[in-house]
């Protein structure tokens, strides 16, 4: 689940990366939130069934 929310995410900032410049700024937020999340769960070593 962490990895489709993730996929999603990118796909998001990419998207207003390319045409959407007002909500830049949130997805970039969201994108960073994702990037921290997936961090901890790689160094914590816990899968999720």
């Amino acid at each position: 689940m962490l990895w489709t929310i993730f996929g999603v995410l990118l796909i998001l900032w990419l998207l207003g990366f390319i045409g959407f410049h007002v909500l830049g700024a949130y997805i970039h937020l969201l994108l960073l939130i994702a990037l921290v999340v997936l961090v901890i769960q790689l160094i914590t070593g816990k899968r999720a069934l």
